[in-house]
């Protein structure tokens, strides 16, 4: 059976990169979303099971206890983690996994090599212009807008250890560019578009 690829996201909060996603999501087939653990609160329009699993802070902790976590780290005042169980059963259905995971988790995952994955970041053309956008949700208070602020001025300097660096300046380029990666490493592992394996009988 062909083993699914994974394909780790990253990106400042206000880089459009849930909008990105969603949107090669609905064209590719064979393309999961890694769903995380969160402490944090659900926005409007999020679902449990769908966008996060919302646990409390005492859940999350037990679960480090029992090592049930890939990787998970403290980002913003929340904890997120990514559970080992669930992204390794969708990678042996022949899945390509998305894992949405900030900077820290990502580097934790290069560190201990225990899945191969190919990494994007994903980056808005400037901090102007990321400000811009994390105003414009009108969600969040003037103290968490300058606290994403600061992240993502680190998070933006972590560019440089990725495979893959998207500017999403133009939705509709960024997301081409993205669905070009992801088509491009299934070629790389002898996979069609569509995700399933090239038969043997090509080269015959």
């Amino acid at each position: 059976m062909t083993v699914g690829r994974l394909f780790v996201v990253s990106a400042p909060s206000g880089a459009g990169k849930t909008t990105l996603l969603k949107r090669v999501m609905a064209e590719i087939p064979g393309l999961v979303f890694s769903i995380s653990h969160t402490t944090r609160s659900p926005r409007p329009g999020e679902q449990d099971g769908v966008d996060y699993h919302f646990v409390s802070r005492g859940e999350f902790l037990s679960m480090i206890d029992q090592g049930l976590f890939l990787e998970y780290a403290d980002v913003h005042d929340n904890l997120y983690g990514t559970s080992i169980g669930a992204i390794g059963a969708q990678l042996e259905e022949g899945l390509d996994v998305i894992l949405d995971i900030d900077v820290q988790g990502a580097a934790i995952l290069r560190w201990k090599k225990q899945l191969e994955a190919t990494h994007i970041f994903i980056s808005p053309p400037n901090l102007t212009e990321l400000e811009r956008r994390l105003r414009g949700r009108g969600t969040e208070s003037e103290e968490k807008i300058q606290l994403r602020l600061r992240n993502g001025a680190v998070e933006m300097r972590a560019a440089s250890e990725y495979e893959y660096l998207i500017i999403n300046e133009n939705i509709d380029e960024a997301a081409h560019l993205l669905a070009s990666i992801i088509l491009a490493e299934r070629a790389r592992a002898h996979r069609l578009p569509s995700g399933k394996p090239i038969s043997k009988r090509v080269f015959t």
